[in-house]
């Protein structure tokens, strides 16, 4: 497979690895005393190394917008879209080094995007997938480098978006209308992403005009009249009350056909198809007096089409402003994204406690998106990623006021039921790449012990022993650690155990039990901090 390369390429490839685990550090929670709906700020390379004890492998879906890189000065976005952020300025420094001033516009934008990748990849679900907004500026640059983290094989497809019946006229050639959204899985396989529901027929003729002519045989009963009771001659046919050509004598009465008829024209179905839909109740019109009995929910979500318009219930950026000067009272983004496409997005995940993530937040769009998609008692949870600045003051805002309800007078909107927790990153786990962080909860070293040892959160139940991490595989861990103390691994630890297991590993920061003892029991002993996996 032909792969992308860049100046900086060989140093992000696997710096992923070399982030510095950070905790999440609680500020507040608000609607509720505890939620599972996360908005996080910080930077999202750290954010999402975060989540990985709690969320490898659990993320259902995953929208993102990043900067488009189209060359935009920071100071007419709230944010620059040039990759010129300080931040990112500063990381590039650091992780790229001297290289990082040749760097051109691309690269930089390709050096920030890898490692989030491949962060973004390894919280998936193995049924999850990732939308990714995008214009012409990255576009194929994302596409190859996405091919190399997800695999070309689960690349979905490229969905296009018509963002604006009017854009600015930026280009003396092509005024752009589109932009696009790639989709990738985590693993590929054969689940049916549900678009709109069909439009019921029942208003509809079941002919083409390029199909050949067929002849349709109804049972008796099958047809539902409207108009008076009488018999029908043979031979009608091309006239308002019957387009098709009516082969026998129809004979009506009580509003039903008595006996069975044919009609001929460019039908759509065969008799097969048509007997399947008579059984299953479904109204197909002959005209607008003739029609079958139906079922309107038969009718299932289509696939949904590669363009995002109107047609599938989606706006453009124009009505997105609209709805945010609605919610916050001002412009706070240019061409922001409208709630509908993120909205329309989410539904190709037929589950209704999906988890979704967004490290991309801005002005929580995703979040006014989940919320929604909850009204008919969905419990989908969202989790939000904000690096800059506004991250509490519009994007936690806003979903905020989502929940409360917005806008004045006509545009009122009713505030819907929901929560979350605030949370800045935190202190690193380790100080000096070496010793624990004696800052950090010890709660939280726990949860990241045991996920490193088996790849699972942390069960909090320790009715057992204090110290008991978890039981997985047969397995027992136990993390021995006291933030003041020197802890032991000895007998009298020992004593303490009463879960039963094949094997056991204890951590602690000695351990004076005999080699028989060990052997005998399955005991292995890691120290503490040397033993520590570095995530």
């Amino acid at each position: 497979m032909p792969t992308l390369e860049w100046i900086g390429k060989d140093k992000v490839v696997n710096h992923h690895q070399e982030v510095p685990f950070r905790i999440l550090d609680k500020k507040y929670t608000f609607n509720a005393e505890n939620s599972d709906n996360m908005i996080i700020h910080g930077d999202n390379l750290l954010a999402l190394k975060s989540l990985l004890p709690q969320y490898e492998g659990l993320i259902d879906c995953i929208y993102i917008d990043p900067p488009y890189n189209t060359g935009t000065p920071e100071g007419k976005w709230v944010y620059s879209d040039n990759v010129d952020d300080p931040r990112i300025k500063k990381w590039l420094g650091e992780v790229v080094g001297a290289e990082g001033e040749d760097l051109s516009r691309h690269d930089k934008w390709l050096c920030m995007m890898y490692p989030r990748l491949k962060l973004l990849q390894k919280l998936l679900s193995k049924e999850g997938r990732i939308f990714i907004s995008i214009d012409e500026n990255e576009l194929y640059n994302l596409k190859k480098i996405c091919d190399e983290i997800f695999g070309s094989s689960c690349f979905v497809g490229q969905y296009m978006w018509y963002k604006s019946a009017t854009p600015p006229n930026l280009s003396y050639k092509i005024k752009r209308n589109l932009e696009y959204v790639l989709c990738y899985e985590k693993e590929k396989n054969n689940i049916k992403y549900g678009g709109i529901k069909k439009n019921s027929p029942s208003d509809d003729p079941f002919t083409k005009p390029q199909n050949s002519y067929k002849i349709l045989s109804f049972p008796p009963h099958s047809i539902h009249f409207k108009g008076a009771d009488g018999i029908i001659k043979a031979g009608v046919y091309g006239t308002q009350k019957f387009p098709n050509k009516l082969l026998d004598d129809l004979i009506i009465k009580d509003g039903v056909n008595q006996n069975t008829v044919r009609f001929e024209n460019r039908f759509i179905w065969i008799q097969e198809t048509l007997d399947k839909n008579i059984q299953a109740n479904t109204r197909i019109n002959l005209s607008k007096q003739l029609v079958l009995s139906y079922k309107r929910e038969e009718y299932s979500a289509e696939v949904p089409p590669n363009l995002i318009d109107d047609t599938v219930g989606v706006s453009t950026t124009e009505e997105a402003g609209k709805e945010q000067i609605n919610i916050f009272g001002k412009k706070v983004f240019d061409y922001p994204k409208d709630t509908s496409l993120i909205e329309y997005l989410l539904k190709f995940v037929d589950k209704e406690d999906a988890i979704i993530l967004d490290s991309f937040a801005g002005s929580g769009t995703t979040a006014h998106a989940v919320l929604n998609l909850n009204k008919n008692g969905g419990k989908r949870k969202f989790i939000l990623v904000e690096m800059m600045d506004y991250a509490d003051t519009i994007t936690a805002e806003r979903v905020k006021r989502v929940i409360n309800g917005y806008g004045k007078d006509d545009k009122a909107v009713a505030g819907i039921p929901g929560d979350f927790t605030y949370y800045e990153l935190g202190q690193p786990l380790f100080k000096d790449d070496k010793n624990l962080n004696e800052e950090v909860p010890e709660e939280e070293i726990r949860k990241y012990v045991y996920y490193m040892e088996t790849k699972k959160p942390l069960d909090t139940d320790r009715a057992d022993n204090p110290y008991l991490l978890g039981k997985n595989n047969d397995t027992a861990y136990y993390f021995f650690y006291k933030k003041d103390e020197i802890t032991t691994l000895n007998h009298e630890f020992l004593s303490t155990i009463n879960t039963k297991a094949t094997e056991y590993i204890i951590y602690a920061d000695k351990c004076v039990l005999a080699q028989e003892v060990m052997e005998k029991f399955n005991i292995v002993f890691k120290k503490i901090p040397r033993d520590i996996t570095r995530l």
